[in-house]
């Protein structure tokens, strides 16, 4: 046996350098001789299948007369992709459709249009002659992964987010879960930890979006809120805190996310346009002109109308004890009148800078059992809390996510696979 030190030399390198790029040319040749040939088309055992990406321009008819097909067939699959699939149009740069065929020279024997990664229609010929789809939703390769991050000196909670590489989405779905319980302008600050529990949707070993949140954890001044996404046995999903109470309160403590308070809930407060001293029975929130109010929780509207102190304002009531104002509209969402019902979010008009007002901002009040309170400390109703046996399994089902956040927080790297 020849020694180790030997086998390395630069003659055998050479050698097995010229030997190796032989065998590549050969096999290239082969590739080249045995490739079927019609464009983007390739064969797949029996099939041969080529896919058509839609272009600016393009028909469902153009492209199916490209493939052959008569008026008559084009007329008769748009009719049934209309009825049994609800597709009237294609979308350029988006839509993708594959035709099937049994030899590279034969007439099509299935339509496969891809609108989307997690769904396709097929249509085929029945042996009738009729043509025929069906709809099949595909199932998408979920990983579950964790983001973590700290805030540091001047940084805004989405600033910290997107620095620890949590995407827009993700984080904007966050904000709207945290905000329930924080003040994002007094309760961040410099050196609290976060982190986040989500999902990543891959198709073909690919990521193609995100999925849901499935864990919020946030070192906040009033103490650590942990928040669990949770299914019940009834098939509802809602978010609970580490002990199966309900985290989604029935009001927002911030209807505006990210929007800065630049006064405060006061008894006494010198007003900036009066110039004496009266109670401030709201928070201000400065936002540009036009930036859309959502309704801090479901409700209907009691009171639309203006006035030479707030202006342009809404009350809605959300139930026997909680009601909210918000005032300072530039002007009111369309459809929402007194009597209307909102859900929470619902967009409800938009910042201005009428009645009273030196600038354009939200002026926001919660009013409970009659009496103004701090939107920023009152304790807030949450929608609903877990019943007893679905709370066993909540504590169960947390105890296996704070173990994956555990894993995943000493190997961000890793996912788990669904």
């Amino acid at each position: 046996m020849e020694k180790a030190k030997n086998i390395l030399n630069i003659n055998n390198i050479a050698r097995a350098v010229i030997c190796l790029a032989l065998i590549l040319v050969i096999v290239v040749i082969v590739l080249i001789c045995t490739r079927p040939r019609g464009g983007d088309g390739s064969a797949t055992g029996d099939e041969y299948r080529s896919v058509v990406v839609v272009a600016s321009g393009d028909t469902l008819s153009k492209l199916l007369t490209d493939q052959g097909f008569s008026n008559a067939q084009v007329l008769e699959i748009a009719k049934v992709l209309k009825s049994d699939a609800n597709i009237t149009s294609l979308r350029a740069d988006s839509d993708k459709i594959e035709f099937v065929r049994d030899a590279a020279d034969a007439p099509v024997s299935k339509i496969v249009i891809i609108p989307s990664p997690w769904r396709q229609v097929e249509i085929t010929c029945n042996p009738d002659g009729a043509w025929v789809c069906q709809t099949v939703d595909i199932t998408p390769d979920k990983r579950v992964v964790y983001r973590g991050g700290e805030i540091l000196d001047g940084d805004s909670f989405y600033l910290a987010g997107a620095r620890a590489g949590i995407p827009d989405g993700i984080l904007a779905e966050v904000y709207d879960l945290l905000a329930f319980e924080m003040d994002f302008e007094r309760d961040v600050r410099a050196g609290q930890k976060f982190s986040v529990l989500f999902e990543e949707n891959y198709a073909d070993g690919k990521k193609v979006d995100n999925g849901r949140v499935l864990a919020v954890q946030f070192e906040a001044l009033r103490g650590n809120v942990k928040m669990y996404r949770f299914k019940t046995a009834d098939g509802k999903t809602g978010y609970y805190d580490e002990n199966g109470n309900g985290a989604i309160k029935s009001l927002k403590r911030t209807p505006i996310n990210n929007a800065k308070v630049t006064s405060s809930f006061s008894t006494s407060r010198k007003h900036p346009v009066l110039g004496y001293t009266r109670a401030h029975k709201g928070v201000d929130f400065r936002a540009s002109t036009g930036t859309p109010i959502p309704s801090a929780g479901a409700g209907r509207v009691v009171a639309r109308g203006y006035n030479s102190g707030h202006g342009n304002y809404i009350k809605i009531r959300h139930n026997a004890s909680y009601e909210t104002l918000y005032a300072h509209m530039s002007r009111f969402a369309k459809g929402v009148v007194v009597g209307t019902t909102v859900k929470q979010g619902q967009t409800i008009g938009y910042v201005g800078s009428t009645g009273l007002s030196t600038g354009p901002h939200l002026h926001y009040e919660i009013i409970k059992d009659g009496k103004h309170v701090n939107p920023m400390t009152v304790k807030l109703p949450a929608i609903s809390n877990l019943g007893k046996a679905d709370k066993e399994k909540f504590l169960e089902y947390r105890k296996t996510l704070d173990s994956g956040i555990e894993q995943l927080s000493k190997h961000p790297d890793w996912f788990i696979q669904l």
